[in-house]
């Protein structure tokens, strides 16, 4: 089979003009970047809004492996195959960070014949989005600093500032740096550090606004830090909201692309689901709402992370209420989790797929806990075996959640249809009553061990002093009756990543919980937990390259 880079460079895509007349969008509602992409103006949105009641499907998975669950493709192949089964289906997912791209995880823009095109465009600079969203975060960073070199006339405490920088790259060497040496002219020394793009509060408050104001009073809502006096300090008093909204408004558009077989696409935004909540943009699924009949959208990692944030947080703020969940699932992950070692994930096993289904059955229990009913969607690998794959067919009529076969990476959306009639089926009963996993009233470590309790299958929660007094600074500002956005390892079940399966007898420890009041959350850290991750010992960076047909190399 042919590389993913080669089957996106052999396609021949439609103009994106063609692709938003597909969706009832005019030319002059498009701001073409090129050929193939292009910006929808957020008021095009707003005046579709209103007609055709679009229904949304979530696609998410089970605990990942390192052999991959492939939840981008199968999203991107139910798309295709909703539309090859007469299904005016839109598309919704993230965009790419370049520190993984350049990283571990390579390219995210799906695989084999289910990708999003131009690949080599959405994995790399885009439209942009990811460069606004630095500069932003990096004008509040200056301003920050510069306040307190000009005298802090707001008396804010150097020593207890909680913003930290940001750059779209996995470098670990920026974790903890001293800033400001060099001299009275080079800023009042600190200590700091910076964070990936993907975590930033930034891109989490981008994803969930709801028009450029909503967007600017979120920017001024964040808390950097608290005053000698003990208050919170917010970016509303360093007068830069207006400013990072300015360096966003072009941003705040979502982008508009096309799968393999033309299937309209929104890329956009791209919050990490281990730290951030998980999920594209809240402006690019209304789009998709508007405009089409069945919306397919993405959440990071497994049902315990980017799920789990989707229903408590993004559906919450945007009013949205989805009809079915998609549980992404394949053979190679399962015999990881029932005890197989990686070098034998080629030989059959299906003992150990039989042991694994216990991960696959949490996750079908945790989208239950939501009140949606899920399907399986068993993500086909070549290596996968017939008598493995019917284990665990058979495990999902054991627990009575529908089920079918995905095989968009060999066969695009014809590989997918079966899948499709299976979602379809699921949204025409219309089981679905979705319902958060907790109310926002309660006090802030009754939500905390809920999600540990019910999504992780934890005994219990322990927190360090730290996380204590963390707590009730956060429910002395207000923040008590927010959302909570837990950072977790997404190994695994429980906050230890080498616990698979479904991990039984432990507690989760939460080390600390800041405020995210720009993006109307509070996140508590637990584990190991980082913001900034590091690059492997071999980068996938190393195997890129541009020919000289300009042919991007290896993702």
């Amino acid at each position: 089979m042919l590389t993913d880079v080669a089957i996106a460079e052999a396609a021949t895509p439609r103009p994106i003009r063609d692709i938003g007349a597909m969706i009832g969008l005019d030319a002059d509602e498009l701001e073409p970047y090129g050929r193939f992409k292009a910006k929808v103006r957020p008021e095009s949105i707003f005046a579709h809004e209103g007609g055709r009641p679009g229904r949304l499907v979530l696609v998410t998975g089970i605990t990942p492996t390192r052999a991959g669950e492939g939840k981008t493709t199968v999203s991107v192949g139910l798309a295709d195959g909703l539309r090859r089964v007469g299904v005016e289906s839109v598309l919704c997912i993230r965009e790419p960070s370049l520190g993984p791209v350049f990283g571990v995880k390579g390219g995210a823009a799906g695989g084999g014949y289910s990708q999003v095109i131009p690949m080599a465009d959405i994995n790399l600079h885009f439209t942009g989005d990811l460069h606004a969203i630095t500069s932003a975060h990096s004008l509040l960073s200056a301003m920050l600093d510069n306040h307190l070199h000009q005298g802090n006339s707001l008396g804010i405490d150097p020593r207890q500032v909680t913003w930290r920088r940001a750059v779209d790259m996995n470098d670990r060497a920026l974790r903890s740096v001293v800033i400001g040496l060099g001299g009275r002219t080079s800023g009042v020394p600190r200590e700091d550090g910076f964070m990936i793009t993907a975590a930033s509060e930034v891109m989490a408050i981008f994803c969930l606004a709801s028009s450029l104001e909503d967007l600017e009073r979120r920017l001024g809502d964040i808390i950097l830090g608290v005053r000698f006096d003990g208050t919170p300090v917010r970016a509303r008093e360093l007068n830069v909201a207006g400013a990072m909204t300015l360096l966003l408004r072009e941003a705040l558009g979502p982008n508009l692309v096309q799968t393999l077989e033309g299937t309209p696409a929104f890329v956009h935004g791209g919050p990490f689901a281990n730290i951030a909540h998980g999920c594209n943009s809240l402006m690019a699924t209304r789009a998709g709402l508007a405009l089409g009949d069945v919306v397919v959208t993405e959440a990071g990692f497994g049902s315990d992370l980017g799920a789990e944030k989707f229903f408590d947080i993004k559906c919450r703020f945007g009013g949205l209420a989805p009809g079915a969940a998609v549980i992404v699932a394949t053979v190679r992950a399962l015999k990881l989790h029932g005890g197989t070692a990686s070098a034998d994930l080629a030989e059959p096993d299906p003992a150990a797929v039989e042991r694994g289904l216990a991960n696959l059955e949490a996750h079908v229990d945790n989208v239950r806990a939501f009140g949606v009913e899920p399907v399986i969607a068993l993500n086909v690998f070549g290596t996968d075996s017939e008598e493995e794959l019917a284990t665990v067919e058979t495990g999902c009529e054991r627990v009575g959640v529908a089920h079918a076969r995905a095989e968009g990476h060999q066969r695009g959306g014809e590989g997918c249809e079966a899948l499709a009639r299976a979602v379809l089926a699921a949204l025409e009963a219309g089981t679905g009553d979705y319902r958060p996993l907790y109310e926002l009233g309660l006090p802030i470590k009754e939500k905390i061990g809920t999600i540990a309790t019910r999504m992780y299958g934890a005994d219990g929660v322990d927190y360090t002093g730290q996380a204590d007094k963390d707590i009730a600074q956060l429910e002395s500002m207000g923040l008590g009756g927010t959302p909570v956005c837990i950072a977790k390892t997404p190994a695994s079940l429980s906050d230890d990543p080498a616990r698979l399966g479904r991990p039984r007898g432990f507690r989760i420890t939460v080390q600390d919980v800041g405020p995210s009041a720009g993006a109307g959350f509070v996140v508590a850290r637990t584990g190991t937990v980082m913001i900034m991750p590091g690059l492997p010992k071999v980068p996938a960076a190393e195997g890129m390259r541009v020919t000289e047909r300009g042919v991007v190399g290896l993702f």
